[in-house]
């Protein structure tokens, strides 16, 4: 008997993340043939400071890399979002290195989100994380030298990236909806993997009428297309999985 076709999500996930895991297994629930598995690598603190900056180092990555390949995964994502601050360049060259390591498509959470930006036409955006002033505003400089205008943003003041998570459902749903006022913008990331924003933006989405990313929905979308599984499959987590093939 031949078995049915799995399709293996790998994750590279940041050590002191506790969002990703239980959501992206949620938004996978009721997509039987498809199932995420996560390789931790440390984690601990998002700042600029030269020990935060050097967590994102390729080799540590790599090496988590190399074991979810032993699970012969057919996409390994970086579920993360340092590229924002470090620029889109370090994801680019981080996924090129994961394929010739392992030889399996790589992808990541940010670069989807850029591929939705460019696919969707989107000129302006709002911007809703937990990170410190410095940390935000090299996010809103990157995604400017990109071509996109930030046009409102939140942000919580934090560093510590544990804390990130405590950060609760209602407060992230009141910074969406401040962005969206003040900014009019094309769209709306909610942009950290340890932030639990994924569960409420669909409904935001109804109430506001304004296509909403969640950083950790976009690792979904993206490494479900990267293995040949189909995104519409998932349903009430946003607009994403229906609206883009």
């Amino acid at each position: 008997m031949t078995s049915k076709k799995r399709h293996l999500l790998g994750m590279l996930t940041p050590s002191s993340n506790t969002i990703l895991e239980p959501v992206t297994s949620a938004m996978l629930s009721g997509v039987e043939d498809t199932s995420a598995h996560f390789g931790r690598f440390r984690v601990t603190e998002i700042s600029l400071g030269d020990a935060a900056l050097g967590q994102f180092e390729n080799e540590p990555m790599l090496a988590a890399a190399d074991l979810l390949a032993d699970a012969l995964v057919g996409c390994i994502c970086w579920n993360g979002t340092s590229a924002g601050w470090l620029g889109f360049e370090r994801d680019e060259e981080l996924c090129a290195a994961i394929t010739g390591r392992t030889g399996i498509p790589a992808c990541s959470s940010v670069l989807a989100i850029n591929e939705i930006f460019e696919r969707t036409g989107v000129k302006t955006f709002g911007m809703v994380t937990p990170y410190l002033d410095d940390v935000q505003q090299k996010i809103v400089e990157n995604y400017g030298r990109a071509g996109y205008t930030c046009t409102a943003e939140r942000h919580e003041g934090l560093k510590v990236n544990y804390a990130f998570s405590d950060v609760s459902e209602e407060r992230i749903a009141e910074m969406v909806r401040e962005v969206a006022a003040e900014g009019k913008p094309d769209a709306i990331i909610i942009f950290c993997t340890n932030l639990i924003g994924a569960p409420v933006l669909a409904e935001l989405e109804r109430e506001l009428g304004i296509p909403i990313y969640d950083t950790v929905q976009t690792a979904v979308w993206k490494s479900m297309k990267v293995c040949g599984a189909d995104p519409s499959r998932v349903t009430g987590w946003g607009r994403l999985f229906q609206d883009l093939d």
